[in-house]
């Protein structure tokens, strides 16, 4: 159908806005590395997680107003969400505010549901549809970096910063890791069906 053709190469647009605002967002992630690892900018390296937090929402609602939806937005912004996770818990292992042990089980989910993103995509199935409790733990552990980085200083906002620092990231620690056992389930539910039921599509227009 030529609904279905449109429908289609929409799917596949490359030069949108909201695709350009998260490669802005992309961009950011070395420097924000950099400045927590290099001259400990704290607050430089918070100012850019801002942005990218801004751009973020900002990439989402103009998907929405200008029907921009892709398919390379739909990967793109969630795995920019991972890079920024990523970024922040080594820098902060590096520092020693976070315990390596949990560096290294989120880096661990991160790259066991990569490896069973690609196994489902030999059988045909598409990527882990995005859910509100992955989303959820995002939230958490995003907005968890700032306040442990805060609570590392002395004086009041340091004292004020470091139990809500914790608390978001224990919190977006148990979420993140729940959502990754869900996603395993689903791994498993479709390995047993095999090439007869994939995972539901993810729809754009949920992710962005």
């Amino acid at each position: 159908m030529p609904g279905d053709v449109s429908e289609a190469a929409r799917e596949q647009r490359i030069l949108t806005v909201p695709n350009l605002l998260s490669l802005l967002r992309l961009a950011g992630v070395p420097l924000f590395l950099w400045l927590l690892l290099g001259p400990r900018a704290d607050g430089w390296a918070i100012l850019v997680l801002a942005v990218g937090g801004i751009t973020d929402w900002a990439d989402g609602k103009l998907a929405r107003l200008l029907d921009q939806y892709s398919r390379l937005g739909a990967l793109l912004d969630p795995a920019v969400d991972r890079l920024y996770i990523l970024a922040a818990l080594v820098a902060l292992g590096v520092r020693e505010v976070v315990p390596w042990w949990v560096v290294i089980v989120l880096v661990a989910r991160d790259l066991v549901l990569g490896v069973c993103v690609t196994v489902l995509r030999r059988f045909g199935y598409g990527p882990f549809p995005v859910t509100y409790l992955g989303k959820a733990a995002t939230f958490l552990l995003l907005y968890a970096f700032p306040l442990l980085l805060l609570g590392t200083s002395t004086g009041f906002w340091g004292d004020l910063a470091r139990p809500f620092g914790y608390a978001f990231a224990a919190w977006g620690v148990a979420l993140y890791l729940w959502s990754g056992l869900l996603y395993l389930a689903q791994f498993v539910l479709a390995m047993r069906a095999g090439r007869a039921a994939a995972l539901p599509e993810e729809d754009p227009r949920t992710s962005r």
